[in-house]
């Protein structure tokens, strides 16, 4: 294919499933998404190992300790399809503290912050055991309506393995909702969970980048996004207002 029959084969719907027939435009714009998606996955293990040691019992142990390795796991599928386009795995895999958070009280807004692809929200320290369940649930939730997003992406191998990745990510929200629920039981909890909320609501708004994103319509015509920031902002929004609502947080 010429490079515009290419573009108006991906504008219409179709995929592509090998580095061999992938453009130098849209290789660097897949490398973008696989690379932001890596990257949130390596620091939201980091950040969320810790949570592990302030988890109040052997349940919540257990589900913190799966959210850590799921996430690792998860970085690793993608980083390998990254791996076909060149990509060396043991010096990304070292190539960042992916520990790393900044100041709580920093306003960061959508903004990248060093070197790493990390959605922003990521360079947030957790303060305690609600506050790390309160990230979870409204992030978790955030995942879930972004790999929606790129389950349909037009590069059917990063497709495939969001696809399988997505279930598991559901679930980690899954456990986060019903760790919250235990947690706020009683008035001292949900006061704690709602200082939490009112932290965590816009940090985790902006992982959905800025509306009119000039890159969407880009995307776009390459078949790897489909639905608009704003859309998917709202849908979460929604989603995250209802359950709220059923713990009586919102």
């Amino acid at each position: 294919m010429t490079e515009i029959s290419l573009d108006d084969y991906l504008a219409r719907g179709g995929k592509l499933t090998a580095p061999t027939n992938v453009p130098a435009r849209y290789r660097g714009e897949l490398l973008r998404l696989m690379s932001s998606f890596v990257d949130s996955e390596l620091a939201g293990s980091a950040g969320f190992a810790d949570a592990i040691n302030r988890a109040p019992g052997i349940r919540e142990r257990i589900a913190a300790s799966r959210i850590v390795l799921e996430k690792a796991d998860h970085a690793e599928r993608v980083l390998d399809l990254m791996t076909a386009f060149g990509t060396d795995k043991t010096r990304y895999e070292q190539a960042h503290d992916w520990a790393a958070r900044g100041p709580r009280e920093a306003e960061i807004g959508a903004h990248r912050q060093g070197a790493d692809m990390r959605l922003s929200v990521f360079h947030y320290p957790l303060q305690g055991w609600v506050d790390a369940v309160v990230m979870n649930v409204l992030m978790g939730l955030a995942t879930g309506v972004q790999l929606g997003e790129l389950a349909h992406a037009s590069y059917t191998p990063f497709a495939e393995a969001i696809r399988e990745i997505a279930p598991r990510e559901a679930r980690h929200a899954e456990l986060g909702l019903e760790g919250l629920a235990r947690l706020t039981a009683g008035e001292a909890g949900r006061t704690e969970a709602r200082r939490a909320i009112a932290y965590w609501m816009p940090r985790v708004a902006a992982t959905f980048g800025q509306a009119d994103s000039p890159r969407f319509e880009t995307l776009r015509r390459m078949g790897l996004r489909h639905r608009t920031n704003e859309a998917l902002l709202a849908e979460w929004r929604a989603l995250a207002e209802a359950e709220l609502t059923r713990l009586n947080l919102n």
